[in-house]
């Protein structure tokens, strides 16, 4: 089914972003509007102008009533037009597959659209009722204004569908992943201080001295030659030596100290826990839980003999399943495989074959 999307933006660039993304996403030009399309005054004089035109199908007017019907055409024109008053921007994207649809979705959800139902609320608070197609458009200094009082209260809004079609929320799913790195950090360290002490020292040395000793004695014989020619006046010496300790130091290497580093490794396992947000689905506002799977056992099996209470862990099996983050966006069909297998290994006394439709009625209770 063909569906158009509407965002409202109060700033032209994030608009003009949108629809540039878009066309980078494969939308066809003639598929995407935007209204004003230029960031002035005059832009947006001529787009309610053009709404003004009962007849005319380009307008803003005349838009929005080939899109809503007759049924919606007090109201919506009036939304938007009031907007395009105001200073805000259009843009449309016309979807003919729900795959586009949720792609134009997402895309323009990036560009912080309005929420056009608050905003609205809000004029209405202040004494707004109808798009008065008189009134001026606001000039730069009254949206100014008009801005500054929806910037720090109004909620981020995300894109709704024209009536009849889907409105989109998109929740994220966000799950923390370890990282792991390394640093060098200091762990201690060796200092060596280095001092000169003094300490005795002995060495035995063997030192010779000479002394000098003189002696008389009583001679009586005849002189000789050699004693008559010394027989005269004269000084005789003999000199007395000795050693003596000489001390002298010289240095020497007796030991080294190195100084050196090793280098080793090991593996070191990082125990941590990350989280992640994961989305339960509930449906409410129609028969769900037991009372749902009992009114469908009774139309599928009640007429065999069997007993509820035997295929309960399947319905709360294809309901836990489809709730699981793993086959978010999946139909029961493609994954039918896997759940299959991981049935069998954990209810070997219940065939697949006889509990697969329950398991499937369990898993679209929570996808339709």
């Amino acid at each position: 089914m063909a569906n158009t999307i509407v965002g409202v933006y109060d700033n032209y660039q994030d608009a003009q972003d949108a629809l540039n993304e878009l066309l980078k996403g494969g939308f066809e030009i003639e598929h995407v509007r935007l209204s004003p399309d230029e960031e002035s005054t005059s832009a947006r004089q001529t787009a309610l102008r053009a709404a003004q035109t009962e007849s005319g199908s380009h307008g803003i007017s005349g838009f929005f009533r080939n899109l809503f019907g007759s049924h919606e055409k007090e109201r919506y024109p009036d939304l938007y037009s009031e907007a395009v008053r105001r200073g805000s921007y259009l843009l449309t994207v016309h979807a003919t597959n729900d795959e586009q649809e949720s792609r134009a979705s997402a895309i323009m959800n990036q560009h912080d659209p309005i929420d056009i139902e608050e905003r609205a609320s809000a004029w209405k608070n202040m004494g707004w009722s109808a798009y008065d197609r008189n009134a001026a458009v606001y000039d730069d200094t009254e949206i100014a204004a008009e801005r500054s009082r929806y910037r720090s209260t109004e909620p981020s809004a995300r894109i709704n569908e024209a009536p009849g079609m889907r409105e989109q929320t998109a929740i994220p799913v966000i799950q923390e992943q370890l990282q792991v790195g390394k640093r060098e950090v200091q762990r201690g360290g060796v200092r060596i201080h280095q001092h000169v002490t003094q300490s005795p020292a002995q060495e035995t040395l063997h030192l010779r001295e000479e002394h000098v000793s003189v002696e008389r004695r009583t001679v009586d014989e005849p002189a000789t030659a050699d004693d008559l020619a010394s027989f005269k006046e004269g000084t005789f010496e003999m000199r007395e030596t000795a050693e003596e300790a000489v001390v002298a130091k010289t240095a020497r290497v007796v030991e080294e100290v190195l100084l050196g580093k090793e280098v080793s490794e090991h593996t070191q396992t990082i125990n941590e826990t990350v989280r992640r947000s994961d989305v339960e689905v509930e449906r409410f506002g129609e028969p769900t839980g037991d009372n749902a799977f009992r009114t469908h056992w009774t139309s599928q099996y009640g007429s065999t003999g069997a007993r509820y209470e035997d295929y309960v862990p399947a319905y709360q099996y294809g309901a836990r399943m489809a709730a699981d983050a793993r086959y978010q966006n999946y139909r029961f069909s493609d994954v039918e495989p896997e759940i299959e297998r991981d049935w069998t290994a954990h209810n070997a006394g219940h065939p697949w074959e006889k509990m697969k439709d329950a398991v499937r009625y369990g898993w679209e209770g929570i996808t339709r």
